[in-house]
């Protein structure tokens, strides 16, 4: 009940700012999307459009309903849901695209993820370039699959490809929605339709990356929400294929039988992008990156016991061993010792000792817990 006030008040204000600036103005139709879609698409428009209306020097009415606006609206959706698009909003606006191919750059390894990511970028430029040009451009979707363990940053990477896109024009808003098994199932029948359909909407302009999507049809000879899932999944890969990105990543095999469960999804997918394991020596670069980002230095005994331990995983051969996750989950065990070790001084807890990880920080053997 309390929801429904605020939908009708929203309403209220926004169809008073329509009134006052005129048949252009749009505010009523994207508090509908937002009520009645749960459309971040239109969230985020509606914060653009307000941020123009603070821009403009208008009746001093228009602010005082702008203002009344914003604070239905983050009583609406609460603080935090806005404060998080809005923070996504700036992320993804107006970053140049040598900046994330910097970005990109700095990541350790993954030299033929890289390459094929710039390979894209310059494909689509050189499409967009044509349509410009009155020429035919190509058909393929921007959708792609991401295949490889965990830990070996498709995320990260899914997420500045999504930056890219906007930069160059090929998505609006560029807002990077995660999603797993239980935003893409309801609880009962009917309702998955549904619930993809209002993720697909929140994604729209953006990003919509799907971790581990293989566990939609893992139970495939049983599992009819997960039939009927793959089905309205399927469906908005080619109903919104030029305003939304799609990125679904898990193991290798494992998405090789998520492609087979529906004859029409692989079709819809024209970028494959497997992402290798790091080797012992790049697990390293990547513990001095996170030491470095964090103010903490490593003792050169210190990183030859991490690499003992990284060696010894390595050896294991183990499929789930998660890579690159493992080495934060590691190094948090680590300033965790630290801070064990230094808490014990009494005193002469200097800058220096603050920053410095010793070999006594590092553990001598580890629990599952800190493989997997």
């Amino acid at each position: 009940m309390v929801s429904e006030n605020f939908k009708n008040l929203l309403t209220k204000e926004a169809i008073s700012i329509d009134v006052a600036l005129g048949k252009e103005s749009n505010f009523e139709k994207l508090i509908q999307e937002i009520t009645d879609e749960q459309n971040d698409r239109a969230i985020l428009d509606l914060i653009k459009n307000l941020q123009t209306l603070n821009k403009k020097k208008l009746l001093p009415n228009i602010e005082q309903k702008r203002e009344k606006l914003v604070e239905i609206l983050y009583k609406y959706l609460g603080a935090s849901r806005v404060e998080e698009l809005y923070q996504g909003l700036k992320e993804s606006s107006n970053v140049p695209l040598d900046d994330l191919l910097n970005q990109l750059d700095e990541l350790v390894g993954l030299a033929n993820v890289k390459q094929q990511v710039r390979d894209l970028i310059d494909y689509n430029k050189i499409q967009q370039l044509r349509e410009k040009s009155g020429l035919k451009k190509s058909n393929k979707t921007l959708h792609m699959a991401f295949l490889g363990n965990p830990g070996t940053a498709k995320t990260t990477v899914a997420r500045i490809v999504g930056r890219m896109y906007k930069a160059i024009g090929l998505i609006s808003n560029g807002q990077f929605i995660e999603a797993s098994r239980t935003d893409l199932i309801a609880e009962y029948q009917g309702q998955t339709a549904i619930k993809v359909k209002r993720l697909v909407n929140r994604a729209r302009g953006g990003v919509l990356f799907i971790d581990e999507a293989y566990s939609i049809t893992e139970n495939d000879n049983s599992d009819s929400y997960g039939r009927e899932s793959l089905t309205e999944l399927t469906k908005a890969l080619e109903d919104y294929r030029d305003d939304l990105v799609v990125i679904v990543a898990g193991y290798t095999d494992l998405m090789e039988q998520f492609f087979k469960s529906n004859p029409g999804l692989k079709s819809r997918f024209n970028t494959f992008i497997s992402f290798s394991d790091y080797s012992l020596d790049e697990l390293i670069k990547i513990f001095n990156y996170i030491c470095n980002q964090n103010d903490y230095v490593a003792e050169e005994q210190a990183i030859e016991k991490v690499r003992n331990l990284l060696q010894t995983e390595l050896d294991k051969k183990n499929d789930q061993f998660s890579n690159g996750r493992f080495v934060r989950n590691l190094f948090d065990d680590i300033t965790l010792n630290q801070s064990k070790r230094l808490s014990k001084l009494v005193e002469n807890i200097t800058k220096e000792s603050l920053k410095l990880i010793t070999k006594e920080d590092v553990p001598l053997h580890l629990s599952k817990n800190e493989i997997f």
